[in-house]
């Protein structure tokens, strides 16, 4: 009648019996569920034999004394719930522990359904489950891949008479033959390795269900492109990655040994690619125009897009998805370059502080080692100067993560975040480098959501902003 519902179709025997239709709309963060579809009204109770169960719809499940109470109190048993929850650092405990709670109230056998698969920034991490009246732990599916559990539940048969008039009655024919599969144990994963996973599957999903078959990477020798690297290697395997050094005046013996290194650790394609001969051209072509101006972040920025521009080069020749290599902390505060290091199809970190990026780095090396320990001890540097190191436009990125996650994520004040005990003079140049640079990240290009709130669609913010809170 000119409604748009999120539902589901509940089908036995080959017909559609009937459609339950989702009731809590999320309506904030990537959620823009009120926008798009009208709530349902019924929370319904399906009838198999003599079983009785509730069906709903991810949302439907978080609220207390809601849709799944409701079920329950209507007489159901058992309550199938069907996901698409994305992935966040924290989100697989707080989903859990969410479950325990409604199995507790209901007193009802949960089955929970989660997708698994990367569509766009976000990862849907699967790690399905079924837990007892009790909370009682029956089954786990895999984290990160499609799964099968089949598990029995020892239901007891109800003997009440169902008086609700939207309890639909299904056919209980060839339905209760107990299948005897063995059973699957799964060691959950910790926070590290949860993440590790999502950049990569979010990786591969990005890149195949677009239709690419390999991807390029600028490889310069530090830690975040060194990372981009392997989880690409991991998501697409090594053979369809390429890497491409491109080393200026200002690049150290070390950096562009380490990216030798590397690729040769890596088994991918290395190409090295000098770029000083193209720094050149550029620089007396604007010679004449910049004559008495003393070189500053024009020229740096030169080398970035030159670099931007040989990657998507490739790209276009060859049909390479390029990837792009910066982290959160950067993007966050503007340290990058628009059509430079910015430049590519999808970026893989860029919703991982730095910070973290070492951690992932170091989890990764002890499944193998690949990334070379000088990548580790060195001071991070664009190396778009002489002696440049990333410490002398940025707080130590140990005081500038934190600040960054109360200010972006935790929505924390000027004031909440010096009452942490950081300098008001950082805090304050960190917010406003945040603020400004807005712009610069309306044109980046999508990646792997990690964090509980990443740039984008979870922070809508806006670019001409002249409000200022201190």
């Amino acid at each position: 009648k000119g409604n748009l519902y999120n539902a589901a179709g509940i089908i036995c025997n080959g017909k559609l019996k009937g459609v339950y239709r989702k009731i809590e709309l999320p309506n904030y963060g990537i959620f823009d569920e009120k926008r798009y579809f009208q709530p349902g009204n019924e929370a319904s109770v399906f009838e198999l034999g003599k079983i009785l169960f509730g069906v709903n719809i991810c949302e439907d499940i978080w609220k207390a004394k809601g849709v799944a109470k409701i079920q329950a109190n209507k007489g159901a048993q058992l309550i199938i719930n069907i996901s698409a929850s994305p992935y966040h650092m924290g989100k697989v405990k707080l989903r859990e522990n969410m479950l325990i709670e409604r199995a507790k109230e209901t007193k009802t056998y949960i089955c929970y359904n989660n997708l698994v698969g990367g569509q766009d920034e976000l990862v849907f991490d699967g790690g399905s489950m079924m837990l007892g009246p009790k909370a009682e732990e029956i089954a786990l599916g895999a984290q990160f891949e499609e799964d099968l559990v089949i598990a029995d539940l020892p239901i007891k048969v109800s003997k009440r008479k169902i008086r609700y008039q939207n309890c639909v009655r299904l056919s209980a024919q060839d339905v209760f033959e107990k299948p005897r599969l063995p059973k699957k144990k799964y060691k959950k994963l910790d926070r590290i390795g949860e993440i590790y996973n999502a950049l990569v599957l979010g990786t591969r999903d990005y890149i195949k269900k677009n239709g690419f078959e390999k991807v390029v990477v600028g490889l310069s020798g530090g830690i975040d492109s060194s990372l981009t690297a392997v989880i690409a290697c991991d998501a697409i395997g090594r053979e369809n990655v390429v890497s491409i050094s491109m080393p200026s005046r200002y690049s150290s013996s070390q950096t562009q040994a380490d990216a030798k290194v590397l690729a040769s650790n890596l088994g991918v394609k290395f190409i090295v690619i000098p770029i000083d001969s193209i720094f050149d051209v550029y620089l007396r072509t604007l010679d004449k125009e910049f004559v008495g101006l003393e070189r500053d972040v024009a020229e740096e920025n030169l080398q970035a897009r030159i670099r931007g521009n040989i990657l998507m080069a490739f790209s276009n020749k060859f049909d390479w998805l390029v990837l792009t290599t910066g982290n959160k902390s950067e993007t966050s505060v503007g340290y990058c370059t628009l059509y430079g290091d910015m430049a590519g199809g999808f970026a893989v970190i860029k919703d991982v502080p730095k910070t973290l990026v070492y951690k992932l780095a170091h989890l990764r090396n002890k499944t193998k080692y690949l990334l070379p320990e000088s990548i580790f001890k060195r001071a991070p540097s664009a190396e778009l100067k002489a002696n440049q190191k990333d410490e002398d436009s940025l707080p130590a990125y140990s005081v500038l993560d934190p600040i960054l996650k109360a200010y972006v994520e935790e929505d924390k004040s000027f004031e909440q975040i010096i009452a942490k005990r950081f300098s008001s003079e950082i805090v304050k140049s960190v917010i406003q480098m945040v603020d400004r640079n807005e712009y610069k990240r309306r044109q980046a290009p999508p990646g792997v959501k990690i964090t509980p709130k990443a740039f984008g669609r979870d922070r809508r913010f806006p670019i001409t902003n002249r409000y200022k809170e201190y």
